[in-house]
């Protein structure tokens, strides 16, 4: 097995979510199974406690110098994640010039919750308060912020394609490498908790009231978590020779607004096209970051779509929604970095990170090899990961990272 020659190769990132801030802490809790971030709090759905992933950090000041309308808790995270990484970021711009590195990133909420209040002043008013600024909550925001704080002048767009969404950003900014529009692209994403999307949630009847429990029978919806997660992507592997982004699929089915295509087509598709970009088989793929919300569609879709892509034998398989909620737009990019941890060299004597769930197998869904207990890639092999993201209105996205040989 060989490295594809399109790969490209994604830095050290900056992460911020509810196991924590900055690599070092996220990979410790990540491995010890830690689900001490999922909070309940009555604060975000009326009436009914829920279950939700926030970031308990300290977020940064704002710098005086950005325009005030971009302030919003989203683009704080981002910042966060940012600073992580800054001398790496601001390095880029200098060796290959403002104009040739991009920003890529995904949201589904952008400034939304910042601006809600705005909005209940309206209906009691009838006047927008002072200070409510629409552009807050713009989904262009991100990346505007983003490429404004660091300078750049390449491309800057923002993905919202629900919960691919930063999955597509990484894919995009492999493109952009790929055309020769950029020489390096800042990439990933970020969502907010929010509470117009969490009631949105429950008024589906997709909400847990306790953390989600993936592919149980005993699973009862998601618990949504905020993240931000960034990666600065180049052509050129990092001194310490990194983690690549092998290949990247993607695929619309267009089942239904909400529910995904029951069989798994969409999402085998996706995974057969990233597969397939990386030059590698299903068999060399040697652990799987799962969608895994804890729905009993998704499951039963996903359950299905494993067990078809991997029909001859298991593989090694989890879903890391319980330690960190589902990120929505920022769940790729999180995701990627969870792979990304598996694959690093300063990880790599480490088992892989455990399937958090109550252990009651739903009889009606297809076994899956749920990673734990001291399981870890295989001996000799190079190691490579898949990560799955299903979103909303049948957008399926797989990206497939691999360590340096």
């Amino acid at each position: 097995m060989s490295i594809a020659l399109s790969t490209t190769w994604l830095s050290r990132p900056g992460v911020v979510c509810a196991l924590g801030s900055g690599l070092a802490q996220v990979a410790q809790r990540l491995y010890a199974g830690d689900t001490s971030g999922m909070q309940a709090s009555d604060a975000w759905i009326q009436g009914r406690t829920a279950v939700a992933g926030p970031y308990a950090g300290a977020l940064p000041e704002w710098p005086e110098d950005l325009a005030p309308h971009q302030r919003s808790h989203n683009n704080q995270l981002l910042l966060a994640a940012a600073l992580q990484i800054e001398p790496m970021l601001r390095q880029a711009v200098a060796r290959h010039g403002p104009h040739r590195v991009g920003v890529v990133l995904g949201t589904s909420t952008s400034g939304i919750n910042d601006n809600a209040p705005a909005f209940v002043t309206l209906r009691e008013t009838g006047r927008w308060p002072h200070g409510y600024d629409y552009r807050r909550q713009a989904l262009s925001s991100p990346a505007a912020f983003l490429a404004e704080w660091l300078g750049s002048a390449g491309p800057a767009q923002t993905i919202s394609t629900a919960c691919t969404s930063s999955a597509r950003a990484l894919m995009t900014a492999r493109a952009l490498l790929r055309m020769g529009f950029c020489d390096a692209v800042v990439c990933g994403g970020a969502d907010s908790l929010c509470r117009f999307t969490l009631r949105g949630f429950a008024s589906l009847g997709a909400i847990s009231d306790a953390l989600c429990n993936p592919f149980s029978a005993a699973r009862k919806g998601i618990t949504i978590g905020e993240a931000a997660a960034l990666f600065l992507m180049q052509r050129e592997a990092p001194d310490d020779n990194g983690v690549a982004l092998l290949g990247g699929g993607a695929s619309s089915d267009a089942w239904h607004m909400s529910s995904p295509e029951p069989g798994g087509r969409g999402a085998r598709q996706a995974m057969q096209a990233a597969l397939s970009e990386a030059g590698l088989q299903a068999a060399d793929i040697g652990w799987v970051n799962l969608h895994g919300t804890g729905t009993e569609l998704n499951d039963a879709m996903e359950s299905l779509a494993m067990q078809a892509f991997f029909p001859d034998q298991g593989v090694p398989c989890a879903s890391t929604k319980p330690m960190t909620g589902h990120a929505l737009g920022a769940a790729g990019a999180l995701e990627a970095v969870l792979a990304w941890i598996t694959l690093s060299p300063e990880y790599a004597d480490r088992p892989l990170p455990p399937h958090i769930w109550d252990g009651q197998a739903d009889p009606a869904l297809p076994a899956l090899d749920f990673s734990g207990a001291g399981q870890a890639y295989a001996p000799g092999r190079r190691r490579v990961a898949m990560s799955n993201s299903f979103a909303f209105g049948g957008n399926n996205a797989s990206l497939i990272l691999g360590a340096a040989p």
